[in-house]
């Protein structure tokens, strides 16, 4: 607590400095306190100024999100632009920190009570997989390495003393729907320079919700989510320093909610609730009534909708 006045104080009095690496020289003694003590303040500077370098967009982004989205870095110990641990992208005059999968994985294997990894598949691999309850992943990869020629990507999670892992495989062609139906800035999205770490981490994140969480999980999991919905972030210095900052939701119930229990009801009749609607929209995706299956969209909880909407093909 007492590091984060200290930076506070001192962004208050010192005269603000009018670009990036300036605050950023200015303020380096203020974000080494800051700092989780295994990283240096001195190479977390060195790492965003040269992300700040190569990416000439963030020149254009109002030096201060630049600044808070290093302090917000800083927080969750995670280094952006190295290795895809995160990433600084510029949404307009807007710095937007996204976590990578390293980041993510980095999060979940640092509290010991679980692991989580990704893997990538290519044309030419040797990959077969079986969810249930028995669930494998067997995965020999070939000498293939273009991202145009992915097939699948999957991610694992084991909770400590747990008999099974959690298995999520995704088809590629289900990773780019997903990105499309979600991407408010068109080519401007981090993904279409990143397709495979992007890729690894649509999975991951289903996998994520089966594993114990710290703090620090969670916070990076709700930068992610602001950042993929591009409804923006909006982290400001004072945010990222005391570390207040949390995603703003539309928090009016569906039309179908009913306002005392809190459950939301089919419109397909009374006695059908959100889990019933799930259920049997993918029981008509199977029997490829994908009529019914969009009639059940409305009853449903938004993350099952998402799940459905990603089974569906376009309509006509």
């Amino acid at each position: 607590m007492a590091t984060q006045e200290n930076l506070a104080t001192a962004l208050q009095k010192k005269p603000e400095p009018t670009n990036f690496p300036a605050m950023l020289k200015a303020f380096l003694p203020e974000i080494q306190r800051a700092l989780p003590k295994h990283l240096s303040g001195e190479r977390m500077s060195r790492i965003a100024l040269t992300a700040f370098r190569k990416n000439p967009g963030l020149a254009k982004c109002d030096p201060r999100s630049v600044f808070a989205a290093v302090i917000q870095a800083s927080q969750l110990g995670l280094e952006p632009d190295t290795m895809g641990r995160a990433y600084l992208i510029p949404y307009g005059n807007e710095c937007t920190f996204v976590p990578g999968w390293k980041g993510l994985v980095d999060l979940v294997n640092r509290s010991g009570q679980a692991n989580v990894w990704t893997g990538a598949v290519f044309e030419g691999d040797e990959f077969d997989y079986q969810l249930g309850d028995s669930p494998f992943v067997k995965h020999r990869p070939g000498n293939e390495d273009d991202p145009t020629k992915l097939t699948h990507v999957y991610a694992i999670g084991r909770v400590r003393g747990a008999e099974w892992p959690v298995i999520e495989v995704w088809p590629i062609q289900k990773i780019w729907k997903h990105r499309d139906r979600y991407n408010k800035v068109g080519k401007r999205h981090y993904s279409f320079q990143n397709e495979e770490l992007y890729a690894r981490k649509i999975p991951l994140l289903q996998v994520i919700k089966y594993m114990p969480c710290s703090a620090e999980l969670v916070q990076a999991l709700a930068l992610n989510d602001a950042a993929e919905t591009g409804q923006g972030q909006g982290i400001t210095v004072q945010d990222a320093i005391d570390g207040t900052w949390a995603a703003t939701h539309d928090e009016t119930p569906p039309s179908n909610t009913d306002t005392s229990t809190g459950e939301i009801k089919s419109s397909q009749g009374p006695g059908i609730d959100a889990a019933e609607a799930f259920a049997m929209a993918r029981d008509a995706v199977k029997a490829k009534d994908f009529e019914l299956a969009r009639s059940m969209l409305p009853s449903m909880l938004p993350q099952d909708r998402k799940i459905i909407l990603a089974d569906l093909p376009p309509e006509a």
